[in-house]
């Protein structure tokens, strides 16, 4: 959100004051947060006793909820409502740190953080680690802005305003502005799905429901991490706009409605430390099923099927020695216009109690497609509209509107007894057999309502989508256990991670789409999300077979894989004969480095780091690594080229040292960009100088005995031993050391 007309000027309508001084710093000991400052910030320089008058200050408080964390308040009427920030599980009771007040200024020290106030003018706050300066607010950073009527300061209102599902337009906003180093880059946001770096961007982190194609994002997350070593949490689950270097040049400015914003400095180092931190303080993944790592394979959406249909694709993937571990179920399992009354369309599915035991059979687990909505035409949408369990408009009338199912409504989450009854459908449905659910929508919330606990609407725009995956996710860890349980989930704001997994949304069948979902992964990886899918394959319009082989093999060099599409199948064979050999290839590679792949998801669960990893987030002083965005590193041992081109022409980059394909044994000196050509059966993937691979003995499964059979792949380039642990689905472990030297293959 744009509020200055270039350097000097506002826009018209526009009327700004700022922090001028820090007037007074008080150390305060006793507070909820613990140790802190608190500082009164006149919107001028006070010279005299009168200038004290008829004067607006800005409060801004500082304190630490965790080690290498700082937490900023800034006020202008402390009891203006404020309608809170995120649950954040890990902050500390009573809070961390020391604070000192001296001639100096103030300081709050948190672990390697140090946040810095300058007495007097001009207003200076800056934050220190490891004897450098990170970042720090300056002169005209923080300002409380009023609009006047009419004011056009492109408000970030974002959504559908016919249907009131826009951020509105308030007449207030606090905005801070962090400085931007020479060099520096910002990255994060959420899943966004244009230039992995967001410098020059304006973002708004209001969710949407725009497909992969646009500005807009299902997972918006107030989330930035800086390639100097350190990342910004804005605590607001409503609109907050950003402008990274796209308004003031040499600075991110954040704004939010209203009379207060929070946010949060998180020390790194590194890039991984940052993430750590954060994830620490907002909440780490789980470890999810090692199941749940198998090839997923969709009915589709619009298609039409029933049991013999179902029945033919999994039998003629078991003949055609394809693994397949879940089968999912779209939005047609239930009848149209009923989404959702989590009931199975009896004319389609007779018998789903058999149907799923049959499948059971097969060995498959079962996903099912789930909303939030009711719609109209199911007896369910009179039963919650009477127990008031549906959100109400203002004047007490249910809140419907048409843009899916006719006349639904959206179930209350903020009411515990609608989320009891929610709840208690779905657990029907895990008797009848289901293993898990597609938590789809849950972006699309509107703001012209009233909530049961009376949340902001604001607010919750942003944050229903955690209500809705919590309640789901809730039902599965009480039914599956915790390692049993998981979601696949479309919508997410900060804190989402928690609930994984989560797939990157509506992408077109191109290779132009297949490589902006892959930039959407990247960026939602650098804002704290261990584990991601998408649509292999696209979801709108049918890929042809080019583009459906080559997003193959990228979709099973991830953590979680799912053929999935709109309006027609995605076996296969519907493609060629040869797609059908690229499916087997890469689904029984996954299956080798499942020892790999699920250690990696007990790291995440340790320490927030991702499966997926950009490759500045793995090799954070290469500067050559801060813009790729289409490649990655697969944990911190294999390197993903995936080829954008029919022609299999790819062109990528290796870091410093000796890389070796995995799939042919070649090496290749890194330090540079390499140019290959690549079959359908074939991809850049790359170990590591000096990996050591724990390779499974199995190709037919993801969740078995890792231990058995196994064999450590040793690559060249590296010195000395390597102790590798393999952790197996059932929780068993083994640590095993490797000699790296005189490999040469």
């Amino acid at each position: 959100m744009k509020f200055t007309d270039g350097f000097w000027q506002l826009r018209p309508g526009v009327t700004a004051l700022y922090a001028q001084e820090a007037y007074d710093i008080e150390q305060t000991d006793a507070t909820a947060d613990g140790p802190g400052l608190v500082i009164t910030a006149p919107t001028a320089v006070i010279t005299k006793r009168g200038d004290t008058l008829n004067r607006p200050v800005l409060t801004v408080t500082l304190s630490s909820p965790l080690e290498g964390v700082v937490r900023v308040r800034i006020a202008h009427h402390e009891g203006g409502r404020w309608h809170g920030g995120f649950d954040l599980p890990g902050a500390v009771a009573g809070g961390v740190g020391s604070a000192v007040v001296d001639a100096e200024g103030g300081s709050l020290r948190s672990g390697p953080l140090t946040a810095r106030v300058a007495p007097g003018a001009p207003w200076n706050v800056s934050f220190e680690s490891g004897g450098r300066r990170l970042t720090g607010s300056g002169h005209k950073a923080q300002g409380y802005v009023r609009l006047a009527p009419g004011a056009q300061v492109d408000p970030g209102i974002v959504g559908n305003a016919r249907t009131g599902e826009t951020a509105g337009n308030p007449d207030t906003f606090v905005h801070e502005q962090l400085d931007l180093d020479v060099g520096e880059l910002v990255y994060g946001l959420g899943e966004r799905f244009g230039p992995l770096v967001k410098n020059g961007q304006t973002v708004d982190i209001w969710n949407a429901d725009g497909g992969t194609s646009s500005e807009q994002a299902y997972k918006n997350v107030p989330f930035h991490l800086s390639s100097k070593g350190y990342g910004v949490l804005v605590n607001d689950p409503g609109h907050v706009s950003y402008e990274i270097g796209s308004e003031t040049v040499e600075r991110v400015q954040f704004s939010v409605p209203g009379e207060a914003l929070e946010y949060f400095v998180i020390a790194g180092p590194t890039p991984a430390d940052v993430l750590a931190r954060y994830t620490a303080l907002t909440g780490r993944p789980p470890v999810v099923p090692a199941w749940s790592y198998g090839l997923w394979l969709s009915t589709s959406f619009t298609t039409d099927y029933d049991e013999q249909t179902v029945t033919s694709f999994i039998d003629e993937m078991a003949r055609r020695e394809l693994p397949v571990s879940v089968f999912h179920f779209d939005c047609f399992w239930m009848r149209e216009f009923n989404w959702c009354d989590f009931e199975w369309d009896a004319r389609v599915f007779p018998d789903p109690e058999g149907m799923l035991a049959r499948l059971h059979e097969k060995d498959l687990r079962v996903c099912v497609w789930l909303n939030p909505y009711i719609g109209q035409r199911s007896a369910l949408f009179r039963e919650a509209a009477d127990l008031g369990y549906l959100v109400t408009r203002q004047d007490g009338s249910v809140w419907q509107w048409d843009l899916w199912q006719a006349g639904m409504g959206l179930v209350d989450f903020t009411n515990p007894d609608a989320t009891a009854w929610y709840q208690a459908h779905l657990r029907r449905l895990i008797a009848q057999g289901v293993d898990c659910f597609k938590t789809d929508f849950g972006e699309r919330i509107p703001v012209d309502v009233e909530w049961f606990d009376g949340s902001d609407p604001s607010r919750m725009h942003n944050l229903y989508t955690q209500l809705y995956n919590a309640a789901v996710h809730e039902v599965l860890v009480e039914a599956r256990g915790d390692l049993d349980a998981v979601l696949f989930a479309r919508s997410a704001t900060a804190g989402g991670q928690t609930m994984p997994v989560h797939w990157g949304g509506d992408s077109t069948s191109t290779f132009a789409s297949m490589a902006e979902t892959l930039r959407g992964g990247l960026s939602l990886a650098l804002s704290g999300f261990a584990y991601w899918s998408h649509d292999i394959g696209g979801f709108e319009g049918t890929p042809d077979a080019g583009v459906f082989k080559r997003w193959t093999a990228f979709g099973l060099l991830g953590s979680h894989s799912r053929f999935h599409g709109s309006q027609s199948y995605r076996v296969p064979w519907a493609f060629d004969e040869e797609a059908v050999e690229v499916t087997r290839v890469f689904t029984r590679l996954k299956m080798r480095l499942m020892p790999y792949l699920f250690g990696l998801g007990v790291t995440a669960a340790e320490s927030g780091i991702p499966l997926m990893r950009p490759m500045m987030l793995e090799f954070p002083d290469d500067p050559a690594t801060a813009y790729l965005d289409r490649q990655y590193m697969l944990g911190p041992d294999l390197l993903v080229a995936p080829v954008f081109s029919e022609t299999g022409e790819v062109e990528f980059y290796l870091p410093t040292g000796t890389w070796t394909s995995v799939l042919t044994g070649e090496s290749v000196e890194g330090g540079r960009w390499v140019r290959e050509t690549h079959s359908f059966t074939s991809i850049p993937l790359y170990a590591r100088p000096g990996a050591v691979l724990p390779w499974g003995a199995r190709e037919d499964r993801p969740d078995y005995d890792y231990l058995d059979g196994l064999t450590l792949r040793v690559f060249p380039g590296g010195t000395g031993t390597a102790e590798v642990l393999v952790t197996t689905p059932d929780g068993r472990t083994a640590t095993f050391t490797a000699d790296r030297n005189d490999v040469t293959r």
